[in-house]
């Protein structure tokens, strides 16, 4: 067989291999659509159907569904308001409809009392996932000043003796200073204020916080705990310990997947080998652990009891794939695996985790627990489920065109 025949088959299998890997991508994109059509029709629903009680705050984005199906919205300073404008936004990327982008607009708006909201450290997963979107999309000046006020108002959780923000004003009498390992996502703002607005400040705090993390919230085998609460005297640590987990030494799921995100994405930023490196080594553990499942898709937590009898986390099976597809760009040596790895998962996600087109009132993914140890959301879609399914999703799609990550 000569040269250019070679060359021809070869294009072929190219050609075949890409074929196959549109047709899945296209019928998830298709049942996005169609449930974020749904999702904004019920919403509205929704909130006449339940207003909210006088002097309270205003729902304005869905989160989850009740034990009786009924569709959960939220207000703004809710954790996870920001996914829904931040998932709109993300459609519009995928499909290239105005309608999408038009409807991104509304739901972010109401997103922008957060920008001085300082009792929360959750102005990341807020204010960047729907405004952080946006003016990647849009270069909308009135976005960028809201990303800026953003971060200017979580800088005021920074202690410096601790070297961290502060996750948590709630619980009082547990803990002084508590730190989680989901806070490593809200430094991704801090690290766009840096770009947007040429202060270092920013870039010095999130840096701080992630390398404070790093010495003190991973064990000898590299999981996460979940809480480390700090001596605001000593900066040093003073437990140890789980929130949303099975136990205190226990490895919650979507703990690993923030901390996997987390680092790849303070590399990104940065450079810094050492983020590079625990990132890497917090991927083999998921990814190694005898108690993953064959589909990837992680239980609640590693080391939950009854295992194989547990309520899996779908939630963390997406932002453990998004987290690998940019992980493999970087990775030398283990980047070929990350991306398998992240393709089985978000074919299995696909395959058995997403609604009925028309069904769960609109969300796309299912079967994910919010917080086992509270009965708390279990094996229910949420918002922020569907958020980095979409973004893994798009990211898969670059990634296979050869266009690079480019979601960010």
């Amino acid at each position: 067989m000569n040269r250019k025949t070679v060359c021809f088959h070869l294009g072929l299998v190219l050609l075949a291999t890409q074929a196959l890997g549109q047709a899945p991508y296209k019928k998830t994109l298709k049942l996005a659509e169609t449930q974020a059509g749904l999702l904004l029709k019920q919403a509205p629903k929704a909130v006449q159907q339940k207003p909210a009680a006088s002097g309270k705050p205003a729902p304005v984005s869905p989160r989850t569904l009740s034990e009786s199906g009924e569709l959960v919205m939220v207000p703004s300073r809710d954790w996870t308001s920001g996914f829904f404008p931040g998932y709109l936004w993300l459609l519009s990327e995928a499909s290239g409809q105005p309608k999408w982008q038009t409807a991104a607009r509304t739901y972010t708006a109401r997103i922008e009392p957060e920008k001085t909201n300082a009792t929360t450290h959750d102005m990341g997963f807020k204010v960047y996932c729907s405004f952080g979107q946006g003016y990647r999309l849009t270069q909308d000046a009135a976005y960028r000043a809201v990303l800026l006020e953003s971060a200017r108002t979580l800088c005021t959780r920074f202690n410096p003796t601790v070297g961290a923000l502060r996750s948590w004003d709630h619980h009082r009498e547990t803990w002084g200073f508590p730190v989680i390992i989901d806070n490593m996502l809200n430094l991704e703002l801090l690290f766009a204020a840096t770009r947007l607005s040429g202060d270092s400040s920013f870039y010095k705090i999130a840096v701080s916080h992630a390398n404070t993390t790093l010495r003190h919230h991973f064990r000898p085998d590299f999981s996460s705990y979940h809480v480390v609460d700090y001596d605001t005297v000593t900066g040093q640590p003073v437990k140890k310990m789980t929130h949303q987990g099975y136990a205190d030494g226990s490895a919650w799921a979507r703990g690993q997947g923030w901390a996997l995100y987390g680092y790849t994405m303070c590399y990104r930023e940065t450079k810094n080998p050492a983020y590079l490196a625990q990132a890497e080594k917090v991927a083999q553990y998921i990814l190694n652990h005898p108690n993953i499942p064959p589909d990837l898709i992680p239980y609640w937590d590693f080391n939950a009891p009854n295992i194989p009898n547990e309520p899996r986390d779908a939630s963390a099976g997406a932002i453990i794939a998004s987290g690998l597809y940019e992980l493999s760009t970087f990775s030398a040596a283990h980047g070929v695996l990350y991306r398998s790895k992240a393709d089985q998962m978000m074919a299995n996600l696909a395959r058995s985790y997403t609604a009925k087109p028309g069904g769960s009132q609109g969300f796309l993914l299912l079967h994910s627990t919010g917080s086992k140890p509270m009965n708390s959301e279990i094996d229910v879609p949420l918002i922020y489920a569907d958020y980095y399914f979409l973004e893994a999703l798009l990211r898969q799609r670059n990634l296979a065109a050869g266009r690079g990550l480019s979601v960010r």
